[in-house]
């Protein structure tokens, strides 16, 4: 297989929306509840924790696998450009999935999570806990999410050195997450987002 193929295919594993699938299965459209998003967080808010832990450990499964099993089918170097490139494109296709007309899709972070604990694990392992001790302190998956975008970019500089692409990557993907979150930043400075742990009935 040719690698740009593999890159097509993670995009359209990246593509799969658990989230509204999910939904779809519970009988409700989750962009119209909750957040409006169809990201691991709102299944947790609006369909509980047992259906949102599922969805979570899928969208990051679809940003790992790609990049462990399509570089041996493709033959490239696992930590390689081409197997970060699956990995950024199962990310795209989590935030664009084809299946819903590239929109409404999440945020990108669990799948995020997936593709850098195949190519550093240790700088996400760190990032993981990182996350967790903010969600508990705070009680915010924004602010959470926000920090380790911010974490992460210095633990692959301290696993993989500075001339890693992982860090230019990481980097990338700090901005990335920092866009993704704008509406969230805006109302955690005004006080407005809502915290973690309340599930929210579907009407």
């Amino acid at each position: 297989m040719h690698p740009l193929v593999g890159v097509a295919v993670a995009y359209l594993l990246g593509s799969i929306p658990a989230a509204y699938i999910a939904g779809r299965i519970r009988g409700i459209d989750l962009r119209d509840h909750g957040s409006g998003n169809l990201g691991a967080t709102n299944v947790f808010r609006v369909l509980g924790a047992k259906v949102g832990a599922v969805v979570m450990a899928f969208d990051v499964a679809k940003g790992a696998l790609p990049v462990y099993f399509l570089a041996g089918v493709t033959g490239v170097e696992r930590r390689g450009w081409w197997a970060i490139g699956y990995g950024v494109a199962a990310i795209i296709g989590h935030v664009r999935p084809v299946y819903l007309l590239w929109k409404g899709g999440g945020k990108g972070v669990a799948t995020s999570a997936g593709v850098f604990l195949a190519l550093s694990p240790i700088a996400a392992g760190v990032t993981t806990a990182i996350w967790i001790a903010v969600l508990l302190r705070s009680g915010y998956v924004s602010l959470a999410s926000l920090t380790a975008a911010f974490v992460l970019p210095v633990g692959v500089l301290v696993a993989e050195g500075a001339h890693s692409p992982l860090f230019y990557v990481a980097m990338a993907l700090a901005i990335f997450v920092l866009w993704t979150h704008r509406a969230n930043i805006g109302r955690l400075r005004r006080g407005e987002e809502s915290r973690f742990g309340g599930k929210t009935k579907a009407a």
